[in-house]
């Protein structure tokens, strides 16, 4: 049966993979991958290694099969050899083979040129990496004891790198090991400390992930630097992607010398990135990746990231997305170099497209989508393909002034019918639409199409890398074919792994449609996975951009990633920044008989679980009467061994207060309903409870304690996948959101400002809503305090 086979074909590619070194779960990944498990089945072949290899070796392989450029396949085998022989053996060398090769392509090359470019033979001593490990260290000296063992060990790496780059790697780490040991000494207990709160001060940033040095294996260079991948700006003459036309012709992508010196004149050599939404709705997390890759590259390298809008479509763009986006990066941590719009060239794109059906490369069309549609797929020319230039000319002007109705002509670009890829098929560049711009106002009834727009608007701004999604990848050849027809300059385009995260859905059609028909409470509601709901759940962009850069941002891994992976991340954050406190979401009664009435002590409670007794400011005063409330939760009328909260004759400890010890239960009619607790407290403090419990007393007699509402947010879909569903709406979580609209409080927290985060303690994270006023505040859960991600699984 097939399925059989499929699952037989599975197992053999899991067991070929795990016999050249992957780990399991990378295995299971690419198995997943169909492309990438393609690549490297023939990968493991064509380097003869099916009976296995060690997993140095495995994982340069792996790399040659997600990483290798494509126009050069001819030239593979070499390469293959020098990896099986560690002739090439790390990384580094496995990249500058990779430059080398794509610079040549098809071409012949002598192999000393290719030996010189990778390394190949050269030898690093220990010596040498020892004399160069003791330089830098000096050089960094005053840092490396300031930061002691949090000393971002990466830099280091960094730094070793630009003087030897062909150094063994593991030596390069052992030296750096010994060398901090001998200048720090021991780790200390200070050294495993959380970092002062004071790091909230900063204005978020991308840091580089610190590297713990006790770890035995050597960090990827990946880790220490995920822009390494990328060619400098200078590179930009080697051929890189090659777009094969019906007629046998190959268009080979690069930018002539001229082209290139002329780029390099005006941007000085500089990276420049792009990062390019829609104003069609709001931001979601798997922008935060393209923010990482876009802002992320051009502030590594020293160079400006473009926001730039995409809005060609005013049909769907609002002045409140436009607004909501830039306020949202900014948020974000990044700094834009300049603000642009795709519509503030409308001009330029316009005069191009004239240009273009000048040199015979589009021609106006009448076809209505349907017919376009239907031709597209059977590979047939439209009737209009062949028109005079002249007449074309006249048409464009025609529907520029507004003299052909809307939808009766568009211009099309006249690329390959016959070709193998679908977005060759003479794609749209203009079409009619009378309807006035958000930006550019009523000046024009025609607008450009992103893929004629995109690319053209990318060279103009002199845009040195484009990066995207990996379902843009069959958009290069329209891409490079309408820079080459125009004669312009030609960015590096680069695609990357989109962001799945499960149980929720980011397709902004999706997210338009629970918003607009109200099965969320807006944009920003919580349960979202827009930025902005994110921010409103309390979320911060430090934990979103450290979930985004440990994701990491290769071609090769498309799969799910679980919302546990980022709740993780967010617990990190707040563990360090979230102050303590005590609220109870369902109050229970306790009256405690042995304090008199009317009599309240001032106890101290921490805002931070390891804190010096000296210091004051962790710690806030919580006031202990004789009526204290409980979690009903946390009361039982039967006791067992395996439980530790309050039951008749049981003892708990009141969290930084007393223990106390139920002595009656006071039942509603129905003799089931606790009404209230009886229970005597322990004043000396000699009874030695196991439970602990959180609660909250009535700060005077007959007083309640401070009244807030508390909201609990969890999955918004039950479904891991929810976009796969047919009827993906059935699949709403219907406890997605409960909301207490009379949980207690301690008294101190009556002073919370909206953004003000704190953890509750033994209930979660929470952040006070915008909702609130100031009769009542109102929080949000941001996440459990559980934390069930396995750093080793997705």
């Amino acid at each position: 049966m097939p399925g059989q086979e499929n699952s037989s074909d599975k197992e053999k590619n899991l067991e070929l993979f795990l016999s050249i070194g992957l780990d399991e779960r990378t295995a299971r990944n690419t198995i997943a991958n169909s492309k990438v498990t393609s690549n490297l089945t023939a990968v493991i072949h064509e380097a003869d290694v099916t009976h296995g290899c060690d997993r140095t070796v495995g994982n340069l392989l792996y790399s040659v099969s997600t990483k290798y450029p494509t126009n050069a396949l001819v030239h593979r085998p070499t390469l293959l050899e020098y990896v099986v022989s560690s002739k090439i053996k790390t990384p580094a060398q496995l990249e500058a083979a990779f430059s080398f090769l794509a610079a040549t392509a098809s071409e012949n090359f002598k192999l000393e040129d290719f030996e010189l470019a990778c390394g190949v033979g050269v030898e690093v001593s220990a010596e040498e990496i020892e004399k160069s490990v003791n330089e830098v260290f000096e050089e960094n000296k005053g840092a490396i004891l300031e930061q002691r063992y949090r000393t971002n060990v990466g830099d280091l790496f960094a730094h070793l790198r630009k003087r030897h780059p062909w150094a063994d790697p593991k030596i390069v780490k052992k030296l750096i090991d010994a060398k901090l040991y001998e200048l720090l000494g021991e780790r200390t207990a200070a050294d495993d400390e959380k970092v002062p709160k004071k790091k909230k001060e900063k204005t978020p940033k991308v840091e580089e992930k610190s590297v713990v040095v006790s770890t035995p294996e050597q960090p990827s260079e990946e880790e220490i630097n995920p822009f390494l991948i990328f060619p400098q700006p200078e590179e930009n003459f080697k051929v890189h992607t090659e777009v094969f036309f019906s007629d046998g012709s190959i268009l080979r992508c690069c930018n002539t010398k001229e082209l290139l010196e002329k780029h390099l004149k005006v941007t000085g050599g500089r990276v420049l990135t792009r990062f390019p939404p829609e104003p069609n709705g709001y931001l979601h997390i798997g922008h935060a990746k393209a923010m990482f890759v876009d802002f992320g590259l051009a502030k590594d390298r020293g160079g400006g990231c473009y926001l730039r809008y995409d809005d060609t479509n005013p049909e769907a763009e609002k002045k409140e997305y436009i607004d909501h986006i830039e306020e949202i990066v900014k948020w974000m941590g990044w700094e834009p170099f300049k603000i642009t719009y795709t519509s503030d060239y409308f001009q330029d794109l316009y005069d191009l497209a004239v240009e273009l059906i000048r040199r015979g490369h589009a021609y106006v069309d009448h076809q209505t989508p349907e017919e376009v549609k239907k031709y597209r797929e059977n590979k047939v020319n439209s009737p209009w393909r062949d028109r005079p230039i002249a007449e074309s000319l006249k048409l464009f002007e025609d529907m520029r002034r507004g003299l052909i109705e809307e939808g009766k002509a568009t211009l099309r670009m006249k690329q390959d019918m016959q070709s193998d890829n679908y977005n060759m098929y003479d794609l749209i560049a203009y079409r009619i639409k009378f309807t006035p711009h958000p930006h550019a106002g009523d000046k024009w009834c025609v607008y450009p199409s992103y893929d004629y727009a995109h690319c053209i608007v990318d060279s103009l701004e002199n845009v040195t890398h484009s990066l995207c999604t990996l379902e843009f990848e069959t958009r290069r050849a329209s891409y490079y074919w309408l820079l080459h027809s125009l004669g312009l300059y030609q960015p590096y385009v680069w695609e990357y792994s989109r962001l799945n995260i499960s149980n929720t859905v980011m397709s902004k059609r999706k997210l338009n449609k629970l918003v607009t028909e109200k099965w969320v409470d807006g944009w920003d509601d919580p349960r979202l996975m827009t930025l902005a709901g994110l921010r409103r759940r309390g979320v911060t962009s430090t934990a979103i951009n450290t979930f985004v850069r440990g994701i990491g941002i290769t071609r090769s891994d498309c799969s799910m990633i679980r919302v546990d992976r980022l709740e993780y991340h967010i617990r990190e954050e707040l563990n360090k920044t979230a102050p303590r406190t005590m609220v109870v979401l369902n109050p229970l009664k306790v009256v405690i008989t042995n304090l008199e009435v009317g009599s309240t002590l001032d106890l101290d409670a921490r805002k931070w679980p390891d804190v010096q007794a000296d210091d004051v400011s962790a710690y806030y005063k919580v006031p202990f009467s004789n009526v204290v409330y409980i979690e009903s939760s946390d009361f039982r009328t039967k006791d067992s061994k395996d439980y530790y909260g309050l039951a008749p004759g049981k003892s708990v400890l009141l969290r930084y207060a007393f223990p106390i010890k139920c002595t009656d239960v006071i039942f509603d009619d129905d003799k089931e309903t606790v009404l209230e607790i009886r229970a005597e407290y322990d004043p000396s403090k000699k009874t030695k409870p196991k439970g602990v419990l959180h609660w909250v007393a009535e700060p005077s007699p007959g007083v309640d304690p401070l009244n807030i509402e508390v909201r609990l947010f969890d999955k918004l879909f039950l479904s891991e996948n929810p976009a796969e569903l047919e009827d993906w709406l059935a699949d709403l979580n219907p406890q997605s959101k409960v909301v207490i609209p009379n949980a207690y409080a301690v008294s101190s927290l009556g002073t919370a400002a909206v953004g003000d985060k704190f953890q509750f303690e033994r209930l979660g994270y929470f952040v006070v809503d915008k909702d609130s006023t100031p009769e009542k505040l109102v929080f949000n859960r941001t996440v459990t305090l559980r934390d069930s991600y396995n750093k080793g699984g997705k």
